[in-house]
């Protein structure tokens, strides 16, 4: 089923993109398939309703293609960014709850509206061979009115009040900030602004902020800031020292594969080793998230430099020991010692 609808999903993109058509004997080549698996396909496509015509061209040979109307109606997208787009919309569920989402959602809604019931439902379907993990993600649905204040602040340059409470914090805290944007990361949103208080950048997770009120004056924003340049040292969306740190870290052969799959990071050097382990090095201005990186992989990562983080890596694994090594008593009913009100 996997490979049929990776099939179509190639076939319909071939469909979009070739202008003057394509014939059976190319799809049937760039599908890997004979031609009457082809027309079981195209039968498919047009029984639900999906607006592709056959044509003659050259020595009457059938070409087909996407309805000349449907692509002159919908001109600000090719039919194979539609699909796409409507694919990608479990993707962005993470951010529900948000104007983001709500927009995203009216965006859909108008793409949905070129297509048949039928054909909707047959790109459900395929989405449903799609998933994005959604482990640790934050929900926004009570914190609309925030995203959106927050956003127009941004766009406007205005001065903003935020009410914040940090992780470490036992109280909230009243923040007046200059908005400059909002990263995503880790299925969470995090504002990026100037904080007078303390004369610099910083950020603050949106998860923590309890109210923004968009009633301060204009600000001016340092026109050579910007956000990827600002995250370019950073593992995520820690920001540290001034200038990076080199971060070298070896991975045993069994995690270099997995470590090599992936872009962690722009700086990131991946060299593989003799013994099938990988050295890998970083440039950063943070350590805080590559350390909770690194200790996520157990055994299968060693950090060699710098020496501080190697330390710290080292004084988190004792600590862990420590609390497995002594045996603990049974554990006590709960009536005896009540939960905390406050979690």
């Amino acid at each position: 089923m996997h490979s049929q609808l990776f099939r179509q999903w190639q076939l319909l993109k071939m469909l979009s993109m070739r202008r003057f058509g394509v014939t059976l004997k190319e799809m049937s080549e760039h599908a890997g398939v004979d031609e009457k698996t082809i027309r079981r396909d195209l039968k498919l496509f047009r029984d639900l309703g999906f607006p592709l015509a056959e044509e003659a061209g050259d020595y009457n040979r059938k070409r087909w293609r996407v309805a000349a109307d449907w692509s002159e109606t919908h001109k600000h997208f090719t039919f194979d960014e539609a699909i796409a787009l409507v694919l990608a919309r479990r993707c962005l569920e993470p951010l529900a709850g948000t104007p983001f989402w709500l927009a995203a959602n009216r965006a859909f809604d108008k793409i949905q509206a070129a297509f048949t019931d039928d054909v909707v439902a047959y790109l459900d379907r395929m989405a449903s061979r799609f998933y994005c993990t959604s482990v640790g993600s934050s929900d926004y649905a009570a914190k609309r009115d925030i995203v959106d204040a927050l956003w127009i602040a941004v766009e406007d340059r205005r001065a903003t009040y935020i009410t914040y409470q940090s992780a470490r914090a036992t109280e909230p805290v009243s923040y007046h900030v200059h908005p400059y944007g909002l990263a995503f990361h880790n299925h969470s949103l995090y504002l990026i602004g100037y904080s007078p208080t303390h004369e610099a950048v910083r950020h603050w997770k949106l998860d923590r902020i309890a109210n923004a009120v968009v009633e301060g004056p204009l600000f001016r924003r340092d026109v050579s800031f910007d956000l990827a340049d600002h995250f370019a040292n950073s593992f995520a969306v820690w920001d540290g020292k001034e200038h990076p740190t080199v971060v070298k870290i070896r991975f045993s052969p069994e995690a270099a594969r997995y470590v090599r799959e992936k872009r962690w990071h722009a700086s990131q050097q991946l060299t593989l080793q003799r013994d099938g382990s990988l050295l890998a090095e970083f440039r950063l201005t943070s350590t805080v998230e590559v350390k909770s990186w690194v200790l996520g992989f157990g055994s299968d990562a060693e950090v060699l430099a710098p020496p501080e983080l190697r330390a710290e890596v080292r004084q988190e694994l004792e600590s862990l020991l420590d609390r497995y090594r002594t045996d603990r008593p049974a554990a006590t009913p709960a009536k005896k010692y009540p939960r905390s009100k406050t979690q």
